[in-house]
């Protein structure tokens, strides 16, 4: 029987190193998933910025045209002024010549606001350019790196699959059944250390009958109260006479209090 118990700690062994390799390769996808999707917020961030450089330099262009039309209006408002005949006439080009000077100003002012805009989004886009550089790099690198270990473990997962497999034909049919009913119950954790008169998972007490039953090891027990398979580690103590590290005996007093 104490075989049989090795055989199932091996077996756990496995099965909690396939959970663990299940999860990773799980994990990963999920992982590259945030980084792309970060990264994809990243461009459509740098993509609107460019836009409104765009928008912002062809809005200046437009001005630019639109202060030199009035102040084309304004020149020629001045020409025709000098040729005034009554005061009328010339407070009216006057007038005139004041709309297009006050236009003129608002317009400019406009460019300048677009200007400094301009030069904020201009340091922003390189900026950007750099950083995403950077970022698409980092994340071609873990690409790369993700399918590389998904590789791994999926090949790790086909030698335990083949390592569990050898051991399920050892196995007796009773304690087969018993260990899948516990690792499916409990997520893999199916066996239990007993050493200390008491189950390491549910930490439930041991009946003193059930101690000497499991440190003898002539047969298998389960944990009274969640069922998973129990066993026995003996602690090692050492020999005064040789120094060599020996399992504590069958006469060994356990405290159980």
């Amino acid at each position: 029987m104490k075989q049989q118990i090795e055989l199932v700690i091996r077996l756990q062994r496995l099965d909690l190193q396939t959970g663990e390799l299940d999860r990773e390769i799980a994990s990963l996808p999920k992982h590259l998933a945030s980084i792309e999707k970060t990264l994809d917020s990243h461009i459509r961030k740098l993509d609107a910025d460019k836009a409104t450089l765009a928008a912002n330099q062809k809005e200046r262009r437009s001005l630019d045209g639109e202060i030199q039309v009035q102040q084309q209006k304004a020149a020629k408002l001045r020409d025709q002024m000098n040729s005034a005949k009554t005061n009328e006439q010339f407070r009216a080009f006057q007038h005139e010549i004041a709309f297009c000077e006050q236009a003129i100003r608002k317009l400019e002012d406009r460019v300048l606001e677009l200007m400094l805009e301009a030069e904020e989004l201009e340091v922003n886009v390189k900026a950007a350019e750099a950083s995403l550089t950077r970022e698409k790099e980092q994340v071609l690198k873990e690409q790369t790196t993700a399918r590389e270990k998904t590789a791994e473990d999926k090949r790790l997962l086909s030698l335990i699959s083949e390592q569990r497999q050898q051991i399920v034909v050892q196995l007796e049919a009773e304690v087969s059944r018993l260990y899948e009913r516990a690792r499916k119950r409990y997520g893999g954790l199916a066996v239990s250390d007993g050493t200390e008169g008491r189950c390491s998972a549910c930490h439930l007490d041991m009946r003193p009958q059930v101690f000497q039953e499991l440190r003898r090891g002539e047969k298998l027990l389960t944990c009274e109260y969640c069922g998973r398979i129990l066993y026995y580690n003996p602690p090692m103590t050492v020999d005064t006479q040789t120094g060599a590290p020996v399992a504590a005996g069958e006469g060994t007093r356990v405290d159980m209090t």
